[in-house]
């Protein structure tokens, strides 16, 4: 090919890509300000309701919201991190565990969205993933707690396991060997922190250092292998201010602190240890010390209530997720790692050669008719690839509009309450 047909052939396709990218853009926009107009009514609407008319258990479960329509938020009813999230109020006890919080249309229409939501996510985590090659340090640790047979397991297989697994990092923390425990609790800990553009997923972690200890405490038990975990008052107190600490710093460094526990009903938590009793290919994953603890269950959920409410922060809250019907916890878990990865929105890193350069070296290793059926095929699929990154970013733009949007309800929902509250 001539140098001049060659850079007629680039000033066209400059030129097509340079139209796709302004079609793309308009559309974009477009699409950005019909829905902030949507927003600024919905709002408006909101806002000039009587403050009377705000009910605060209406409030407090979600229902009767409607977050940003179900193109953003699927069946939502709400940001589900505003729902689960461990505040001042919080009461374990009064925790539903086979409810659905945020999420009224059932299992089908959940598995659907899960699955949809599942390739929003693998998108934002590629992008995260390629944004540290540009120097970014953020990453998400997703910090997974609860009982044997509340769902640990499901979560990484069916919702993290939806993304590269390139890019996670996961690490389950069992009892400490005996070279751990030669070290600080933490020691263990740090290395296993993601690195920049990973999510790192922590089946069990640190906080068995604090939930085992307050549990043996009050049940007066030791382990399966007759060990006891009880530390006294000052060291456990050192553990919560070193775990905070510890979690300011992973913050400051660009960690997302994503801390989830599943809790799962008494009955429910029974029936699936049946499960493990009746099938011999489950049999590998019982322990008779579930049936201990099984035994002093109140204890075990003191201590979950106890560690949860101590240990939820702003920069790291806990989210409890009702865990009874495993399709809902594998939904609500995808939508809080999605939203929080919308949060970070990360970016492409931009290209640290020259482009154009490895494209004219390139080019020269292919045929002719190499270069020219590309070009037909660049033609057809160019405009595909620029307005599908940017609904990406549309889509990250107008979820986190929503989450704010829940935000601002839920804070109105609980001044509102704070205001009808007696005065001590």
């Amino acid at each position: 090919m001539g140098e001049k047909k060659r850079r007629k052939q680039a000033a066209a396709e400059e030129k097509a890509r340079r139209a796709a990218i302004e079609r793309a853009r308009r559309a974009g926009t477009e699409a950005r300000a019909a829905r902030e107009n949507a927003l600024s009514v919905e709002a408006g609407k909101k806002g000039s309701m009587k403050k009377g008319k705000t009910k605060s258990k209406k409030a407090k479960s979600g229902k009767g919201a409607t977050s940003a329509g179900n193109g953003v938020t699927g069946g939502w009813t709400s940001d589900p991190r505003e729902l689960l999230r461990v505040g001042p109020q919080f009461d374990l006890a009064d925790l539903a565990r086979d409810s659905t919080p945020g999420w009224d249309r059932g299992r089908r229409a959940a598995e659907k969205w899960t699955d949809t939501r599942s390739e929003f996510l693998s998108q934002l985590q590629e992008r995260l993933y390629a944004s540290s090659r540009g120097g970014s340090q953020d990453s998400v640790l997703l910090v997974l707690q609860g009982l044997d047979t509340s769902g640990k397991g499901g979560i990484v297989r069916h919702v993290v396991g939806q993304v590269d697994p390139q890019g996670v990092e996961i690490a389950a923390f069992k009892a400490p060997t005996e070279e751990e425990r030669q070290h600080d609790f933490l020691w263990r800990i740090r290395p296993r922190l993601p690195r920049p553009g990973h999510i790192g997923v922590f089946d069990r972690s640190h906080y068995e250092d604090l939930l085992v200890p307050t549990a043996q405490s009050l049940t007066g038990r030791r382990d399966e292998h007759g060990e006891s975990w009880v530390v006294d008052t000052d060291e456990l107190n050192r553990r919560y201010h070193d775990i905070y600490e510890m979690e300011v710093a992973a913050t400051r460094a660009g960690t997302r602190i994503v801390k989830v526990c599943l809790m799962v009903s008494y009955e429910e938590q029974g029936l699936r240890l049946r499960e493990r009793l009746d099938r011999s290919d489950k049999h590998w994953k019982f322990s008779t010390n579930d049936l201990d603890t099984r035994d002093d269950w109140a204890h075990f959920q003191a201590a979950y209530a106890e560690v949860l409410s101590r240990t939820s922060t702003e920069i790291a809250p806990w989210y409890v997720i009702p865990a009874d019907r495993k399709w809902y916890s594998r939904l609500a878990v995808t939508e809080i790692l999605t939203r929080t990865l919308a949060e970070i929105d990360p970016t492409w890193p931009s290209a640290t050669f020259d482009v154009e350069a490895a494209r004219t070296r390139l080019d020269t290793t292919l045929t002719p008719g190499s270069l020219r059926k590309w070009a037909r095929e660049k033609e057809a699929v160019q405009e595909e690839w620029i307005t599908a990154d940017e609904a990406v970013s549309l889509a990250v733009d107008e979820l986190n509009a929503a989450s704010r949007l829940d935000a601002t309800r839920n804070l109105t929902a609980r001044d509102h309450e704070a205001g009808d509250a007696p005065t001590p």
